[in-house]
């Protein structure tokens, strides 16, 4: 299993060395680490100095959706494994997705559970984040179950469903989620293998008021391009799959 490990990132050399220190202790190793600097002024730039195996690629500001699409395209191998420079991977990560993977080679795309850490204490994560794995669009509708650091996905996937898209300023990973699971399984690997740092002002789920109207724009997006004879296939009973009710973040 040859994997490319796509890190976009602005601003933020400092825990930008923790996430690759994190991806260089993995026990089973990727075939190559590219960094997506989204026009950083800060020393993001000065990086190879510490990580020199790794591949970096600057471009003008424009976004992590732009980031994780130039990443996908640099790509040389076959599996991509994202990893957002705020977050930290846990030295087994790779390794599950592998034996997963060898274990069902039909399988396109798998994510594992997370850890949560806020003000340097672990906090529980809520129940509407709860992880499933199989046939999981209905269980995706109503919230972004999936972090991208906690994803590996074949790039056979992204030519079938298209790449983040670059319209949306955030959820744009929810947007993903959504048009891979109505057509395809979503494995997950039930254990805490990645961490995720909360509460840095700079994150996208900080900066934006009123998450639920970027959800959706995505929902609409997939009405327009799958419409709803399609939706309504995912339900055994054959009726129309129920739109969420969204509730403010």
């Amino acid at each position: 299993m040859e994997i490319s490990v796509v890190i976009p990132t602005y601003n933020r050399y400092e825990v930008l060395k923790r996430a690759l220190a994190s991806v260089y202790a993995q026990t089973h190793k990727p075939k190559e680490v590219i960094i997506i600097d989204d026009g950083s002024t800060d020393e993001t730039s000065q990086i190879l100095k510490l990580f020199p195996e790794a591949k970096y690629y600057y471009q003008k500001n424009s976004g992590v959706s732009s980031a994780r699409n130039l990443g996908i395209k640099k790509a040389s191998y076959e599996w991509i494994a994202f990893l957002d420079s705020d977050d930290e991977w846990h030295p087994q990560k790779l390794q599950e997705h592998l034996e997963l993977h060898l274990d069902s080679p039909e399988l396109q795309i798998s994510y594992t559970d997370e850890k949560w850490m806020r003000d340097a204490k672990e906090v529980n994560m809520p129940k509407k984040y709860r992880k499933f794995g199989g046939d999981i669009f209905k269980e995706c509708l109503s919230h972004c179950i999936i972090a991208p650091s906690a994803t590996i996905i074949h790039k056979d996937l992204f030519e079938r469903v298209g790449l983040f898209d670059e319209n949306l300023e955030v959820c744009e990973d929810y947007d993903l989620w959504l048009r891979i699971a109505i057509e395809n399984k979503i494995e997950l690997i039930d254990k805490k293998l990645i961490t995720k740092y909360g509460g840095d002002k700079d994150q996208l789920s900080m900066k934006f008021w009123g998450m639920d109207r970027f959800r959706v724009k995505a929902l609409e997006k997939l009405l327009n391009n799958i419409g709803s004879k399609a939706l309504a296939s995912h339900n055994s009973c054959g009726t129309k799959v129920p739109l969420p009710e969204l509730k403010e973040s």
